[in-house]
């Protein structure tokens, strides 16, 4: 911006509007990095000068790539040149171009007909024209009160009445809008009646005039001509985590894609939420992910990292993500009312790969009830041979009451009616004797018994085999050692197990406080057990000894590679969830525990809360969290 421009924009800018404004003179390499490095980033962009000022600093812009998104960047154009002398081909992105009318050269130098303005200074033509035009005005007044000589050690009201007169002169004369200058009676001050044109500029359109403006008045749409309020931009910060932020691969080579700016595509819940927002709200946004950390701890010097820090200091506007509300977050930055479902902490755990074997039926009864059976078996079938061949019943021994050919019960035929009774065929012909179908009989019993306790048996025994795990609470896992365990290192469930550790400190060093300080009369403290059990104390030092990971991915990796279920990973419920459904090696343990919702994050005070909050209901009224979480 030319140094002559700048107080008079500022001037007219911060005393009708509340806006925060970064001037420089001119843009330098250093200037266009601070301008990318600003935070929050600048929503509009203006170069103020004349034309060949504006288009050199235009031109630098470009080269800087601050030049990015449609209709930000404002040229305003102060000397009186014609557009047709422009070259606006220079302009990348459609632009709003502001420029004093140039036939209002002809009235600065009062030439009522066509002119060109000559070559001199801008400000050197308006400053002739004004003090030509205060002498016009000063004439006007009756000389008999102009005032001749002033003592300023005594100034008295009758003898300004000279300034006084002056005053109310310009303001009647500049009221008919004729002259070239106007009266601001509030600051005493004398302005350029300038006229002003506002033209959209787009490559394969061309410039388009939209408006015309008058200093001290309003401006005025041309007819037939209407402006599109222009989007809001912002920053969203997020971090990867799946099924709700991840990279967005090339499906050939596997590569995360870019856009056309070079900046990385992301995919997931939160994006497609992030994208619906936009659309509701009406915003365009670019996602940013945290330079050091992942969502967010608190640093030992009270800042914070990750996705809270740059929410905090101001390098994002918004946070989307699988961001817990926690009371510590809650502290430095403001919560949006929570658009999932409550999350909270749950254990992974790969399924036991179970020994396979030909003889797998035979583990369903114990061996005493396999030996029992066969004994039943060979008993059954020596029997029936002996009733067979004692009893004058018999088929053999009484051929008068069965004259035609019935089954001859060897040794050999008992034993195979014995054992294929147990089929469901049958072990066919029975005895006629009455005392060897009473045998029979039983020995059927006992076969329907033994083949309906062994169908029982094998199908719960492959039903519990399947479901079984070997810890299925996280207080079983305290208590074992067979089984290691871990978490994301610097995560909320890290941070959690450290907290409840310090708890149970402190419960501790107060209930020791009070049982060695007890006196006669605080008997009921003296307790020869600690009544609370250390139980995150002992996790927390499992967790060291096996090394906290670096990220979830590496955690499931880790529970996958351990085939004999010996490794366990506690980590966010809903991503244990969205995993176990991806592969069916793994199975959830237990109940989900710590429960947090999750929710979108803003800087503490803003705007934002309210309007999101809004848009979110109507999500929720449309069903598309709903939809979105069926995914």
């Amino acid at each position: 911006m030319c140094s002559v421009d700048v107080d008079k924009t500022l001037y007219e800018l911060l005393g009708s509007s509340n806006v925060r404004v970064w001037v420089h003179a001119g843009l330098s390499r250093e200037s266009a990095k601070a301008l990318k490095t600003m935070r929050p980033e600048p929503s509009f962009y203006a170069i103020v000068g004349d034309s060949e000022f504006v288009f050199n600093t235009y031109k630098r812009a470009v080269k800087e790539k601050l030049v990015r998104r449609n209709y930000r960047w404002n040229l305003v154009i102060t000397d009186y040149v014609e557009s047709s002398y422009i070259e606006f081909s220079q302009l990348i992105l459609p632009t709003m171009f502001l420029q004093v009318d140039p036939a209002e050269c002809c009235r600065v130098i009062n030439q009522k007909d066509e002119c060109s303005c000559p070559p001199m200074q801008k400000n050197q033509i308006i400053l002739n024209s004004l003090i030509v035009y205060i002498v016009e005005v000063y004439s006007k007044l009756d000389d008999s009160t102009v005032t001749v000589r002033v003592d300023c050690e005594d100034l008295q009201a009758e003898l300004n009445s000279t300034r006084d007169k002056l005053y109310k002169q310009f303001a009647e004369d500049t009221e008919n809008n004729e002259t070239i200058f106007y009266w601001i009676e509030d600051r005493s001050s004398l302005l350029l009646r300038s006229r002003f044109i506002l033209y959209t500029y787009i490559s394969d359109e061309g410039l388009t005039k939209v408006a015309s403006w008058f200093a001290g008045e309003n401006y005025k749409l041309l007819p037939g001509v209407t402006l599109e309020p222009l989007k809001m931009f912002f920053r969203i910060g997020t971090a990867l985590a799946v099924p709700w932020t991840l990279p967005k691969l090339h499906p050939d080579t596997g590569e995360q894609l870019v856009n056309e700016e070079g900046q990385p595509l992301y995919e997931g819940y939160c994006i497609d939420l992030i994208e619906k927002l936009s659309e509701a709200m009406n915003f365009e946004y670019e996602i940013v992910t945290p330079k050091v950390g992942g969502f967010g701890k608190k640093l030992p010097n009270g800042t914070w990292d990750g996705v809270v820090g740059d929410l905090m200091v101001g390098e994002t506007d918004i946070a989307v993500g699988a961001l817990t509300m926690t009371a510590e977050r809650e502290e430095v930055i403001d919560f949006v009312a929570p658009y999932f479902e409550q999350t909270g902490i749950l254990i992974v755990i790969r399924k036991p790969i179970r020994k396979t074997s030909l003889f797998k039926f035979m583990t369903v009864l114990r061996t005493e009830v396999w030996l029992s059976i066969v004994a039943a078996l060979v008993l059954t079938g020596f029997m029936i041979w002996l009733l067979e061949k004692y009893s004058p019943y018999s088929a053999r021994n009484n051929p008068d009451a069965y004259p035609y050919p019935c089954r001859e019960f060897t040794l050999k035929e008992s034993f195979w009616f014995a054992l294929t009774s147990f089929t469901p065929q049958g072990g066919g012909e029975a005895p006629k004797a009455l005392s060897g179908r009473t045998l029979v009989a039983a020995y059927w019993l006992f076969v329907v018994l033994m083949l309906a306790t062994f169908t029982a048996n094998l199908a719960a025994f492959l039903t519990v085999e399947r479901m079984q795990t070997p810890v299925s609470s996280l207080e079983q896992l305290a208590r074992q050692s067979r089984i290691n365990y871990t978490v994301v290192e610097s995560s909320s469930v890290h941070q959690y197990f450290i907290n409840m550790k310090f708890a149970e400190d402190t419960l501790y060093r107060v209930w020791k406080e009070i049982t060695l300080n007890a006196t006669s009369d605080q008997a009921q403290y003296r307790v020869w057990d600690y009544p609370i059990r250390e139980q995150y104390g002992h996790i927390l030092l499992a967790i060291n000894a096996s090394g906290p990971v670096p990220d979830a991915k590496t955690g499931f990796q880790q529970v996958n590679e351990h085939a004999d279920a010996d490794f366990a990973f506690i980590h966010d419920s809903a991503e244990i969830k969205y995993e176990v459904t991806r592969n069916c090696n793994l199975t959830e343990v237990g109940e989900v525990f710590a429960e947090q919702p999750y929710a979108i994050a803003v800087q503490q005070g803003s705007r934002l809360q309210e309007d999101i909050s809004r848009a979110l209901l109507e999500l929720q009224k449309e069903r598309f969290l709903e939809q979105m979480a069926s995914k």
